[in-house]
Formats: structure tokens, sequence, C-alpha cells
């Protein structure tokens, strides 16, 4: 295949969408007149072609367009570029998918650990693996060390920074990541900090980390930008990485694409989303379809694991293990942190529901 084949969700009235349809690919190809186009090998090859239009709803089509994969080159930012550059800005449109060839994602390259290595670095097994979140944000790097001792006592799987730890003044990186690793030794606890700023910054995080011992860490690909992170994960094959989904909901492209297909297929082992029933407005379908994307068989790339979270709490840990199965990892933070002074046994509690549950 040497196209790509976009999906867009359109709000239009029906005697428009042909034409509004062959201005999206005309958007997202070469973006000026067709007319003031004379090279035949770009109008036949470059161009984007409407490759079908349905009605899903009153007022609403589905829109088919193939783009050359040549457009691309090798670089994640002109894939989203591609994709939905222009066209982001038309409130009309969503981009609620995109088939890409092998090829092409073949140079991204996916995890390079996904669902598999995942487990093996903490012993999983076949079952569903555990993470919390350190938080809150403020806190000097000795406290921080002491909630992580507190969950990793409690037998948890992985303990990520929350997304608001950065490079700050009452908690910079380098002193966060030692406190927190002298805080787990001699537990089987892994620590996921949170790399954050730009290349350079996010290159020397990752450097104290491994020097640290620390072979998972945590990046926002929409903050950090995607192709800032598909290079991380290029340069750093011995790490796993968590994507987090900040800045991802001002984007107007499918959730199910953008953190099932997009993220794995750019590097990330493990994929962190809304779930439905929490803090966000995620349905179950929605849910579902993420979960599929991010473990569906596909030549060249390895399962990345689904880890719904957002609101979630030990009271639903049945219902999540039941709806998503054992190919995932439970992320519940401020559910285990209110039990204040508790919180070793929450988190047992919690890890112990999830090793003993049973389809």
């Amino acid at each position: 295949m040497t196209r790509l084949q976009a999906t867009y969700h359109i709000r239009c009235d029906g005697g428009s969408i042909d034409q509004r349809a062959q201005a999206i690919a005309v958007e997202q190809s070469v973006e000026m007149p067709l007319a003031a186009i004379t090279d035949a090998n770009i109008r036949r090859e470059i161009v984007g072609r409407v490759e079908g239009v349905r009605e899903i709803a009153a007022g609403r089509f589905e829109a088919r367009i193939s783009l050359s994969a040549s457009t691309v080159g090798r670089d994640a930012g002109q894939l989203m570029n591609m994709l939905f550059g222009n066209t982001s800005m038309h409130d009309d449109v969503v981009l609620h998918d995109a088939e890409i060839p092998d090829n092409l994602a073949a140079v991204f390259g996916g995890p390079r650990h996904g669902l598999d290595g995942l487990r093996q670095r903490v012993g999983a097994g076949n079952r569903a693996m555990t993470c919390s979140a350190i938080k809150p944000q403020g806190l000097p790097p000795v406290k921080l060390a002491e909630i992580a001792r507190r969950f990793a006592d409690g037998g948890i799987d992985y303990i990520k920074d929350d997304h608001s730890l950065a490079e700050q003044s009452y908690a910079p990186f380098s002193d966060r990541v030692a406190a927190i690793t002298q805080a787990l030794r001699g537990t089987s606890a892994h620590y996921v900090p949170s790399i954050t700023g730009d290349l350079d910054a996010m290159r020397a995080q990752v450097a104290i980390a491994r020097d640290a011992g620390i072979g998972t860490a945590m990046v926002a690909p929409m903050v950090a930008g995607v192709s800032n992170f598909n290079r991380l994960v290029a340069d750093n094959a011995d790490m796993a990485f968590l994507a987090h989904p900040s800045m991802t909901g001002g984007t107007r492209i499918s959730p199910p694409f953008l953190f099932g297909r997009l993220f794995r297929m750019l590097g990330a082992d493990a994929s962190i989303f809304p779930n439905h029933g929490g803090r966000f407005g995620y349905s179950p379908d929605t849910c579902r379809q993420l979960a599929a994307f991010a473990l569906e068989k596909r030549p060249g790339l390895r399962p990345c694991v689904p880890v719904p979270a957002g609101g979630m709490t030990r009271e639903r840990v049945a219902e999540m293990l039941a709806f998503y199965g054992v190919d995932t990892m439970l992320l519940i933070g401020g559910g285990l942190l209110e039990a204040r002074e508790r919180l070793t046994d929450a988190t047992a509690a919690f890890v112990a529901e999830v090793r003993g549950w049973k389809p």
C-alpha cells in the first residue's frame, strides 16, 4: 500500500457533502486550487482522493480520503500534519481513523517492549498489572519518596510520577529520581518518572533515569510533540515508555485512533487514557475500541498495554477487569491516596484483588 487511508467524520448537509469531502482531500494534500497544478504526477499521486462517502447519522457523514504516504517522509509530526493539519481548524471535522501502510508504520517502530515486556519486568505472568501515581505536586523529593515507598510496600507493580511533576524548584527531576529510587530499593516496584521539557531536557532526564537504574519512563506525546516522543523511543530502545493523555482533548481526533493506534505506532509500550465512568466523558464503546486497537495483532507492531485511569477506585476493579480482561494495567491514584495513613493497606488490597481476579 502506498497511500494513507484517512477517515473523517463531518457535520454537513447532504447536498454539500461531496464538495466538502473533496475540499478536505485537497486541503490535506496540496492546499491550493487544482486548476493551478500542471504537473501530471502531482495530480495523479499527491493530490488526495475521495475514496467514499456515506451518511452515518442525520447531518453527519463519513468520508474516506487517501493520501500519498510519500508526503510523510519519516517524521511523526508530518504524519499528523498530513492527516489533520489544516483540517483540524475546521470545527465540523473529526479525524476518526487512519490506516497506515505497514512499511510506513515500520519507520516509526512501535512499542519496543509492549505488553509482554512490561509484564516480564514485574513478573506479572499473564495477569493484569497495577499502577499508581505520586501526588500532589508541591511536595519535596523526600515526601514524594515516602509515598512511593508506601505504594511499593503494598506490592504495586508500577509507580509513576503524576504528569504535573516536572523540573520544578520544589522537586527537581534529579533530586526526585535519586530520592525515589533510594526509597524503592529492596522492593519489586518499578518507578516511572515523568519526562518533560524540550528535546534536550528530555534526553538529559532519560539519561539521569537510566543512570539510576530506571527502565521505564512516561511522556505526554501531545505536550512534548509526537516527533520528539518518537525520537526518544528510537534513541532509547532499552527503556519502556508510557504515553500520558495530557492535551489530547483539544485535538478532535478519535480517542481509539489516537491512543490505541497512533501512540502505539510511535512507540508507546502502554497508553494511559480516561476510563468510562470516571472524571472524563468517554463512553464504554470508545474505551472498548481503544483497548482493542492497542492490542490488535499487526505485523511488526507489539501490543500496547491499555491503561484505563482518571478517577478510578478499588470498588471498580472487578468491573474493569471484566470489561478489559487481563491484558491491561489498572491505574488508581487519588482513589488510593485518599486512604492517607492507610495507603499501604489500601494498595495491598488493590493489588490482591487484581492478582486474585478470575474471569
